[in-house]
């Protein structure tokens, strides 16, 4: 007997019932996540202008399309974001005041897009020097994955921190999707940071990144279990990478509380586990990590060379 498209409904609203958290019947209305993505993308039409843009603009017309587009993203992003009060409303905060809150926090928001943009530039000329394949700066704005990746994480960083529910991570999966990095919205990146080639990057949300650090394809900044699930929520579980770092790819390391030492350098494939003191060069040799001095082997290489 051929099975009719009601019968197919009934089979799959049947599977609505007992599976109930799955769906979100009749609960709040929560951000839409095909909303958020298209605001994501106005946004980084505001930080770069004339580079997301199928026409050229013209600087006599920057101020106009600037205040066009910005009016926009205000009207939709604060919905979404009331959306998101209304799913995880702040404590001691009346219903009433959702909306005017939603309309705060979205102007708050788009206040810090000229200090996103002063952060990105760094991460642009440290790309462009960090990387002798670059033509050009405006190569590396327009082609490479991981400006769109770090301008999605710093944009969706700043509502983290405001402890806006669903849509910071909306917006970084989005960016993880298009590019393969994967930045956690709660990660404190400083500046100048760079990901050369990206693909499988990643960085948890407790990380903490100082300036000028350099990172290539594969590196791992992750928790060393997870074993404890929700009880784990809220506490440091990814490690601190101090300022001016470089790791190699496919390097992983592990735990809250490791510490990677300004100045140093991890090798490809290292897995780490511990603490390194600062200007440590750790290398992966055969099954055991070695770290040593960076200035002890520079010490050798000229003796060897004497």
């Amino acid at each position: 007997m051929q099975i009719t498209v009601t019968q197919l409904t009934d089979q799959l609203v049947a599977s609505y019932a007992r599976h109930g958290g799955i769906n979100h019947l009749d609960g709040k209305n929560l951000p839409s996540k095909r909303a958020v993505c298209s605001i994501t993308v106005d946004l980084l039409r505001l930080l770069f202008p004339g580079f997301f843009d199928e026409k050229p603009i013209h600087s006599s017309e920057i101020k106009v399309e600037t205040a066009l587009l910005m009016d926009t993203v205000l009207e939709h992003l604060e919905d979404e974001i009331y959306k998101s009060l209304e799913y995880r409303p702040p404590e001691n905060l009346h219903k009433k005041d959702l909306r005017p809150t939603a309309h705060a926090l979205t102007m708050e928001f788009l206040g810090k897009l000229p200090h996103i943009r002063e952060l990105l530039q760094t991460d642009t000329e440290a790309a462009y020097n960090g990387d002798p394949a670059a033509l050009s700066r405006e190569e590396i704005i327009v082609a490479y994955p991981f400006v769109e990746s770090i301008a999605v994480q710093r944009l969706a960083h700043e509502l983290y921190k405001k402890d806006v529910a669903l849509i910071p991570r909306i917006m970084t999966e989005w960016a993880h999707g298009r590019t393969g990095i994967d930045l956690h919205p709660g990660a404190k990146i400083g500046s100048h940071f760079f990901v050369d080639h990206g693909t499988g990057a990643v960085v948890g949300e407790t990380a903490e990144i100082g300036d000028h650090v350099k990172m290539y394809q594969g590196v791992g900044l992750v928790a060393r279990s997870l074993a404890g699930g929700q009880q784990l929520h809220g506490l440091k579980r990814h490690p601190t990478i101090e300022d001016r770092v470089t790791i190699y790819a496919n390097a992983t390391i592990v735990g809250g509380e490791t510490v990677i030492g300004a100045g140093s350098t991890i090798g490809a494939n290292v897995f780490l586990m511990q603490s390194v003191s600062p200007n440590s060069l750790v290398l992966q040799e055969e099954v055991n990590v070695k770290v040593i001095k960076k200035a002890d082997r520079e010490k050798k290489t000229i003796d060897f060379q004497i």
